[in-house]
Order: C-alpha cells, then structure tokens, then sequence
C-alpha cells in the first residue's frame, strides 16, 4: 500500500509521507525510498493509532487510509473481477487480512458476480482479529496479539467500520501458525519460485492444510517484501523469530 501510495504521488510530482510501525521490514522502507516516498517510524500503538482516526497529526496532506478509503478497496475489487474471468469456477477464495480492506474489495465484487464462491479470510495466530470478532459477532480483540514476522497481516482487533462491510462477505475464518506459513514461504519458493513475504503466503498455508472445504481454491499472494535475513531463516528450515 505504501509503495503504491508513494508511486502515485511521483507520478503527480507531489511528495508523500509514509507512516510505519518501527518493526516494518526494511526491504518494505527500502522500496518506498526507491519511489521518492520518506517513511516516518513511530512505535506500533501510535501506528494503530493513525489507523483508528484515519489522521495522522504529524502533518496536513491528504491522508489515504490504506484499509478503508474506498477507492481503495474497488481498486482491490479488480482482484475479482479478474478471478471471475480466470477461474469462474472456483469454490473458495483464501484472503489474507491485515486490516480487511483487501478481503473486502475481493469479496464484494465476487459477491455480486459469483455469490456461490466462498470467500475466507485468512490470519495469523498472532493476530486472529476476525475469528475473535467472529466468536464475539462484533470487533474484538484478539487473544494473545504480538507482531511477527507476517507483518502484513493480523491485527489486534477489526476496525468496526470494516467489521459492518466484511461481515456479510465472510464464509469463515482460518488461522494459520507462524511454522505453517514459513513452510508456506518456503513451498512457494521451491514449487513455484515465487518470492512472498509473511502475510502473502498465508492464504497457501491454510490451503495446504486440508481445512478448507471445495476442490478448486484461490490463494491471494498479496506480497512479496520480506528482508533477506528472514526468507534466508525460512528457507533454511527455520521460523522467523
């Protein structure tokens, strides 16, 4: 989101401020400083902060929510358009969540073009938000949140006003270990080499784990930044700490 953010604003010739937690992976900063974007660090809870108020006081440019701005999520709803013309006949889609406005761009255009096909979102045990808001039918936090190394996805609860829009969309929801998706990472490195961060290999490692219902399912790989010491740990066999 960042990336496409600071590419956009290139293209505009306007400059653009990144807010990221101080654990973002480098590789992700890297990337944004290779656009002409500047990220600016601040500890995780002020970064959830920004989230919750959609500002950032910081500054008074024009702040583009990367969750729920909805020209955000219909670009992501391109996704399915292109799932409906690719593989029209697929029984699930597996959506990782960060914050949902990924799952929800997906969902609603297959919602009213394919409504047969399920649609799960997908999170890490570090950061199950939706199955607690699920258990809860309202935004909970989730037990036992900590930051990983699937950094892209998993939040400490579901920001309500995405809970109201994802919540008809949702046929489910998986939870996945931190070893399931770095044997993920490294399955879609070796099968496939296809390089993907923590939070796009989720969808795979619920697929692979037999726990989703249907014979043909889509697994969004939603990216590809992961910092080398991490995806060396990972193909070695190892989990990130």
């Amino acid at each position: 989101m960042a990336q496409g953010v600071a590419w956009a604003a290139r293209e505009r010739g306007v400059p653009a401020t990144v807010v990221a937690p101080d654990s973002a992976p480098r590789a992700k900063l890297d990337a944004v400083a290779r656009l002409g974007g500047e990220a600016v660090l601040v500890p995780y809870e002020r970064w959830w902060k920004v989230l919750t108020t959609g500002r950032w006081d910081g500054s008074d440019a024009f702040f583009v929510h990367p969750v729920q701005d909805d020209r955000v999520m219909a670009g992501n709803g391109t996704i399915g358009l292109e799932l409906v013309e690719q593989l029209p006949d697929a029984d699930a889609v597996l959506v990782p969540w960060g914050g949902g406005g990924l799952f929800t761009g997906i969902a609603s255009a297959l919602a009213q073009l394919r409504p047969k096909t399920n649609l799960y979102a997908v999170q890490p045990e570090t950061g199950a938000a939706v199955s607690a808001a699920l258990d809860a039918d309202a935004p909970a936090e989730a037990p036992g949140f900590a930051p990983s190394f699937v950094d892209g996805a998993g939040a400490k609860v579901v920001l309500p006003q995405m809970w109201e829009r994802a919540r008809p969309l949702l046929a489910g929801a998986l939870i996945v270990s931190l070893d399931e998706t770095a044997a993920a990472v490294r399955l879609l490195a070796e099968r496939a080499h296809v390089i993907a961060e923590g939070a796009g290999a989720l969808a795979v490692a619920a697929a692979v784990s037999g726990r989703v219902p249907g014979d043909k399912l889509v697994c969004i790989v939603s990216g590809g930044n992961i910092d080398a010491d991490r995806l060396a740990t990972i193909l070695g066999g190892g989990t990130p700490a």
